[in-house]
């Protein structure tokens, strides 16, 4: 059995380190707002789309006029 945990080193197995506690705590504590971020970017995208449809479909409506600027 001399062999049987071969490569792994005494710091990895057992508790985790004060250092290693607090990286596993900013990086979950990180996913949350990647995740938001992700999120509004795709709502970005979407808007942006949308917006530009809305855009294409006023400027091609037979008889209509262009809204005035202010």
């Amino acid at each position: 059995m001399a062999g049987c945990c071969k490569g792994a080193s005494p710091a990895k197995i057992g508790r985790l380190s004060a250092e290693q506690a607090e990286i596993a705590r900013l990086r979950a504590q990180l996913t949350k707002p990647e995740r938001r971020l992700a999120r509004t970017e795709v709502a970005l995208e979407i808007m942006g789309k949308a917006h530009a449809l809305l855009e294409d479909m006023s400027e091609s409506a037979p008889g209509e006029q262009p809204p005035k600027t202010r």
